[in-house]
């Protein structure tokens, strides 16, 4: 089978994982990765060519190569984003990637360059848009929308009827009840719980846990 050539830009962990998931479950081959000339620090990744992004188009053209952006939520997404209509501008065609072990209900909707790991359950009549990342264990609620430019870490509870804004990062263990609403450019920080709609630009921040002063072998009653 003739496969059809992919150049993926970044060269972090994302782009690696991105790498062997494309060559592994698609019909492409990943054939170099690309990051902007300010941060080209090696030549190589994974035996594979790392070029300049703004040389692209000249060695590897958009007559015969597709691009995905490997970036996570950097700038709010901003940067995926930048990247992702710079490459589409140069004439390329943005790859998307969902995994054949994510459950997808025949009538979800699909922008374009989106990537669904594994485990993530995406029940009936969602829509989700441009440029998202679901990172695996995730529980997408029927009839909710997911806007443009979104990235959802694991193990995230979307309710029902949910509208999930624009640029909005969603933290590990977050929750988001039945019915709301998050506004544009939302940080929800890890294990989140939000029941009510949320206005755009705010940052939802996490209380970090601190420790008892008993010893937890003294409140047990078990020898240290």
């Amino acid at each position: 089978m003739n496969k059809k050539k992919l150049v993926i830009v970044g060269d972090s962990a994302f782009a690696e994982i991105a790498r062997e998931y494309f060559d592994v479950d698609t019909d492409y081959q990943v054939v170099a990765f690309a990051v902007e000339q300010a941060w080209l620090k090696h030549e190589q990744l994974q035996g594979l060519p790392v070029v300049a992004f703004e040389q692209l188009h000249t060695l590897y053209p958009p007559q015969e190569h597709e691009v995905f952006v490997a970036v996570v939520y950097t700038q709010l997404n901003r940067l995926r984003t930048r990247l992702a209509g710079e490459a589409k501008a140069r004439g390329y065609r943005l790859a998307s990637y969902v995994s054949p072990r994510a459950f997808v209900w025949r009538n979800v909707t699909l922008g374009e360059h989106v990537f669904i790991f594994e485990d993530n359950t995406v029940q009936p009549f969602v829509e989700i848009g441009n440029n998202v990342v679901l990172w695996s264990g995730n529980h997408i609620g029927h009839h909710s929308k997911l806007r443009d430019n979104i990235f959802v870490s694991s193990h995230v509870v979307i309710s029902g009827f949910c509208d999930i804004g624009d640029n909005v990062f969603l933290g590990v263990n977050a929750t988001i009840a039945n019915n709301v609403t998050i506004g544009r450019d939302n940080w929800v920080s890890p294990g989140m719980t939000l029941m009510r709609d949320t206005e755009p630009n705010t940052l939802f921040k996490a209380t970090h846990a601190e420790p008892a002063k008993v010893p937890a072998t003294r409140f047990f009653k078990v020898d240290p």
